[in-house]
């Protein structure tokens, strides 16, 4: 038996999916041990790496999620909020750690994760990357600092095939914003503008997201006021900083106690 903890990648067909297959192949602390796809995909029954147009890695693509789960210590899932819930589950089963980065989860799809978090770890965030998680911070200090003569805005950029918006990652700057003002995002958030909307209301929180292209992802946090503006900016150019944070956030949650935890805490800030 392996000490290096198996890893089993969900939606791994997909750009995160095989970006996530490709790290934990190169890494030295991890091993592949599952590769899961929707039924019917065309890659059920192949060999992942064969899939991807490489060597075979002797992990064969499957649509039964318990298969490729049983053999595994974490689970790495970029998927949709069904799925994630299927596989939440699942996990906790095998006490395996879930690193979720599936991204537009309702409030009720998140509370429904609870069950599972009593049995095993489990680590969601809305972006996975080190500078994201900083922008965050500083997101919160600054909102904190500032009162409502600062209008807060975020504006997040992704590829024309991401199908939520705004972002995780905007909706998590965000919830950093709000609690610096000591206010519910659901409260104060701007989510739709067209048409004749009328004066912007003081202490909202807006969003803007732009799509299209090949974007990976951009953020900005602006603070606007009369005669000055503070923005706050983070440019993801290659996917690997969100696999590698995922890879992180699995090895973090070896031997923790179940809960629910975030990047914050995998990294300490």
């Amino acid at each position: 038996m392996s000490d290096q903890p198996g890893v089993a990648v969900t939606g791994a067909s997909g750009r995160m999916g095989q970006m996530l297959v490709s790290q934990v192949g190169a890494s030295d602390r991890l091993r592949l041990v599952g590769a899961i796809e929707r039924p019917g995909h065309d890659w059920i029954g192949q060999d992942i790496g064969e899939a991807m147009g490489g060597a075979p890695i002797g992990v064969i693509v499957t649509d039964d999620p318990l298969q490729a789960i049983a053999p595994a210590q974490a689970i790495i899932d970029f998927t949709a909020p069904a799925a994630t819930l299927e596989f939440a589950a699942l996990a906790a089963q095998a006490r395996a750690v879930h690193v979720i980065g599936t991204t537009g989860m309702s409030e009720d799809e998140i509370a429904a994760l609870e069950p599972a978090a009593r049995h095993a770890v489990i680590i969601r965030a809305g972006n996975m990357s080190l500078g994201v998680n900083l922008l965050t911070q500083l997101t919160q200090r600054v909102a904190a600092a500032l009162d409502e003569d600062y209008d807060i805005e975020i504006i997040e950029a992704h590829h024309n095939q991401k199908v939520d918006a705004p972002s995780g990652t905007a909706l998590m700057l965000g919830e950093a914003a709000a609690k610096g003002r000591g206010v519910a995002l659901g409260d104060v958030a701007d989510r739709a503008r067209d048409g004749i909307t009328g004066a912007r209301r003081k202490g909202d929180i807006g969003f803007t997201a732009i799509r299209g292209g090949d974007i990976i992802g951009e953020h900005d946090v602006m603070f606007a006021a009369a005669g000055e503006r503070i923005i706050l900016r983070h440019v993801a150019s290659d996917r690997t900083v969100f696999a590698r944070g995922a890879l992180k956030a699995a090895l973090w949650g070896q031997g923790r106690a179940p809960g629910q935890y975030d990047m914050l805490d995998v990294l300490g800030l």
